[in-house]
């Protein structure tokens, strides 16, 4: 297709996937579902699973496949402003002993799933079809292992704000040790590929670019975000962040190491001030509520969930949830606890922490394209997605309803840095 007829198909697909957003967000709202998950669920309703089953002509019409690399540019683009704006509000509160804490739950919430993924691999690929053709048995189940890994950091960063959990010790330990899990995952990604391929210069890279990030915002990020920020005008102000967002997008991408991650460190190093909230209020709403949409549904047109009338593929599909929500949510409330947090926090961390979301999709996608996934595994792991990311809110919901039948307050709800 030209650019020409793309353009008409790009204008009525976004008006269809933010009308059919908006439709399903009411709809699970009523259930106490946050937008976010209705947007992830909504292009697996829209994509071959539903629409493409039922009315497979108006699927095919609505989405074309040279549409769908389209629709996930543009949605990087929400992605990357709304993950700054996730960055700023990371520094707006102050923790103590974060550090350590963070670290201890990110570990274990890498460690564990990673170890479980790989043995249920190993132990049911003889009789579920979930292997790629010319790819081997360890490839696969390192694959799932890291997939499993995962936790979905922009999306539970989207259910920290939108439940204004942002000046929350959990929330603020969620969001750092999601950081770090991901960065860790996403190494582990580039080093699996790179054994697909048979080549080490993808996991080098990944791992070299990401020290030499580290480095330069530690030495020179926050004057070059000082800079930006005391530019004349409110205009040059944005125009500024926005390059700089995206030349630290473009960045990250090119190691491996993905531009949320880039996005996300422009806000932390970016100065407290009344020009940096104007430039972050003018960005944030366009970017939620138009951009943002189009990259959670991406994924759910290229999802297949006929496929899980095989009753192997189901038997998997169920076990790797099992394992998935054992290995995350269970690891990441222990090491919480064994770091000292009361058992409030720690529970609200291992359910911020299971929720996979967005980037489980973004590593099936790569692992997909690479050819390391086949369309079976494809959608098991998005089912995993799907249900750990469903489950986080009404297990928020049951432990403030378990903490507000006890009979005194915990201070763990107080936020962050409050006496």
């Amino acid at each position: 297709m030209t650019p020409t007829e793309l353009a008409p198909r790009f204008f009525i697909a976004v008006a269809v996937i933010l009308l059919f957003c908006r439709l399903v967000s009411w709809l699970l709202g009523k259930a106490g579902q946050p937008p976010v998950v209705s947007e992830m669920l909504a292009g697996v309703l829209l994509g071959p699973s539903l629409l493409g089953l039922l009315w497979p002509g108006a699927q095919a019409a609505l989405f074309p496949a040279p549409l769908l690399p389209i629709l996930y540019v543009v949605g990087q683009v929400g992605l990357v402003l709304f993950m700054f704006q996730a960055g700023y509000a990371f520094t707006s509160h102050r923790v103590t002993r974060l550090a350590g804490t963070a670290g201890a739950v990110s570990l274990a919430g890498v460690t564990v799933p990673l170890v479980l993924g790989v043995l249920l691999v190993l132990g049911m690929a003889g009789f579920v079809p979930i292997r790629a053709e010319g790819v081997s048995l360890g490839v696969s189940a390192a694959f799932v292992g890291v997939a499993l890994a995962i936790t979905a950091f922009p999306m539970l960063a989207r259910i920290i704000t939108e439940r204004g959990l942002a000046g929350t010790r959990f929330g603020l330990l969620a969001l750092a040790s999601g950081a770090i899990d991901d960065a860790v995952a996403w190494i582990m990604l580039a080093v699996v590929l790179a054994f697909a391929s048979g080549a080490a210069g993808p996991a080098l890279v990944t791992a070299g670019g990401a020290v030499l990030f580290g480095l330069a915002l530690w030495l020179g990020g926050r004057r070059v975000a000082g800079f930006v920020m005391g530019l004349p005008g409110d205009r040059a102000r944005l125009l500024g962040t926005v390059a700089l967002l995206f030349l630290v997008a473009w960045y990250t991408d090119e190691i491996g190491l993905y531009a949320v991650f880039g996005a996300f460190a422009v806000g932390v190093v970016m100065p407290h001030s009344a020009q940096t909230d104007k430039v972050v209020d003018t960005l944030t709403p366009i970017a939620a509520t138009v951009f943002l949409p189009l990259f959670f549904t991406f994924s759910g047109l290229r999802t297949e969930f006929a496929l899980l009338g095989n009753p192997a593929v189901l038997g998997f599909a169920v076990a790797c949830v099992a394992v998935a929500i054992v290995g995350k949510f269970g690891a990441c409330w222990g090491a919480a606890r064994m770091m000292g947090e009361p058992n409030p926090v720690a529970l609200r961390v291992g359910a911020l922490m299971n929720a996979r979301g967005l980037m489980q999709l973004i590593a099936l996608n790569v692992g997909l394209e690479a050819g390391v996934v086949n369309s079976s595994l494809f959608t098991v792991l998005v089912l995993v997605a799907l249900v750990t990311t469903i489950m986080t809110t009404p297990l928020l919901s049951w432990i403030e309803r378990r903490e507000a039948s006890a009979p005194a307050s915990t201070p763990s709800l107080v936020p962050a840095g409050t006496p």
